[in-house]
Parts: structure tokens; sequence; C-alpha cells
């Protein structure tokens, strides 16, 4: 069993990188930490970046965890490779623009990019945003999953992934308390399929949800609450159709012991308990 410690961050490909980081900072309100090699670094919280937009394939992302140790990256990496995965090990240089003290890259069985890192670095600085959007951290990204049912045995039989709920056959994954870090979506195409950002309060969302409005962000689901992690959330659109999610008020599983998933429909109410309707394909 391969422990996770948090989700790190996420990379994602764009040809067109200053729309980008017009949208990262103007629109999602995220900081600019850096920028090189074709590359911008954005800041949520107090790590030193939690997506990378880069020059590149529109399709191509990569999500990152933290495991605690060199050690425990090298026992993940022979266990990966034992149980058949190829596992490639980050250059000197990828370690450099990752900010990072190890580094091993793989592909779950849908064929997503995973990378599993070592000591990812944090700021001196604290987290300041360029909108108050009032982020206070990346949270978790739904994955594409052509076969969840698989795709759940994989990060819950080889890392240390629990099912919280599930909405139809998509599950909700912990990997710490927090209610889900990981979300499988039925569809056939690969990679993220959404990504998280938690918020303060749900006047956030709605000044939010009134501020992208205006500025003719398509709004994809909600203002809503979830059944099953209790968040209030609002999900919109971003660069190259990615979707981009605030929410808050996650639950929290502290009883590991006597939680037991519960099984929502895959239908409108069992993604929202207040009556909104998704505009996303894989809540269809």
């Amino acid at each position: 069993m391969i422990d996770l410690e948090d989700i790190t961050y996420v990379r994602l490909g764009t040809r067109d990188l200053a729309e980008a980081e017009r949208y990262a900072t103007g629109i999602l309100g995220l900081q600019v930490g850096r920028r090189e090699a074709g590359a911008v670094y954005f800041r949520s919280d107090n790590r030193e970046h939690t997506l990378c937009y880069f020059e590149g394939d529109p399709t191509d992302h990569t999500v990152a965890f933290e495991v605690a140790t060199q050690s425990a990256l090298d026992k993940a990496c022979a266990a990966l490779e034992e149980a058949g995965h190829i596992v490639t090990l980050g250059s000197a240089d990828d370690m450099e623009r990752r900010r990072v003290k190890g580094l091993a890259s793989l592909y779950d069985p849908n064929g997503n990019k995973v990378e599993l890192v070592v000591r990812p670095e944090v700021s001196g600085w604290r987290y300041f945003p360029s909108r108050d959007a009032g982020i206070t951290g990346f949270s978790h990204v739904g994955l594409c999953s052509s076969n969840p049912a698989r795709d759940e045995v994989f990060w819950t039989n080889i890392f240390n992934a629990r099912v919280s709920d599930y909405i139809g056959n998509s599950p909700l994954l912990r990997i710490d308390e927090v209610h889900h870090k990981i979300a499988l979506f039925p569809t056939q195409r690969k990679g993220i399929q959404h990504i998280n950002h938690q918020v303060a309060s749900i006047d956030d969302i709605m000044r939010s949800w009134y501020f992208l409005q205006e500025r003719q962000i398509r709004i994809q689901f909600g203002p809503g609450r979830h059944p099953t992690s209790g968040a209030m959330f609002l999900y919109f659109e971003g660069p190259d159709g990615m979707v981009y999610e605030y929410s808050t008020g996650v639950s929290h599983i502290t009883d590991e012991e006597n939680h037991r998933p519960r099984q929502f429909p895959a239908v409108p109410e069992g993604f929202c308990m207040w009556g909104a309707k998704p505009d996303i394909a894989e809540f269809k």
C-alpha cells in the first residue's frame, strides 16, 4: 500500500499561454509564482505552486501527489513496477521545474498521468491573490475514467485511497480526512475532468457567481450543495474546456472504522440537494 500524503499540483498544456495566465489571474484569482521555459506557475495557498500551465497539447494533463520521504518514493516505485506499471524517474531538470526533491511518473489504467513527489516546496511568503475570490487552497481533482470500477481498484488497492461515497458508478475517494481528493467520472477521454479550489465561505461562491456572469464566463453547475460531501459549490468553464470548481464546507471523515460509503443516484439530485442541474457531460 502506497500512502499518498496530499494532492500537490496539476499541470495543464495550452496552445495560448498568455490567455491561460490572464484567466488564472483575472478570473480564477490565483497568484503568479514564477514564469520560466514556456510555463507559468500559480499559487493558491502556501505552496510554491499548485497549478502550472505550459505551452503544449491542451489534452496533456498531470496530477501530482506527495509521498512522505525518498524512501517511501523508492518503495512506491518498486510496488508499482511489481504490479505491472511502468514508472519513470524524473530528471534533475524535471525536479527543478516542479520544485520537488524526488519525482516519479506513471499512468493510471485510464491513461491519466500521475506524478509522485517528495518534499514539494512551500513559500515563505503568504499567498496573495490576484483578485479576492476567497480561495483558501487547491483541494481535489475529478479524473476521467472509462471504467470507474477498474480505476477504483487501482487507487484503493495500490494506493491508500478509500471510498467516501458513490454517485452512480463514480467513487469519491479520500486520502486523508477530507471527504475526497480524487473523484472518478465515466467518460471515454483521458485527463483531468475538473479542478477544485476551496473558498472561505458561501459568500465567496455567490460573489464569484455574479463576477463570472458579468464577465460572460459560462457557469456549468450551481450554485448548489453536494449531498455527498455537504460542500456548497460553483462550477465554471476555463481555458481549453477545463472545468473549474469553487467549493466550501466540505465534510471530513474522522471515524474510519465505522464509515460506510453511501450510494447516490447519477441524476441531478445525486449531485445537488438544492436543485441545480449540471451542464457538464460527465455529470449527466
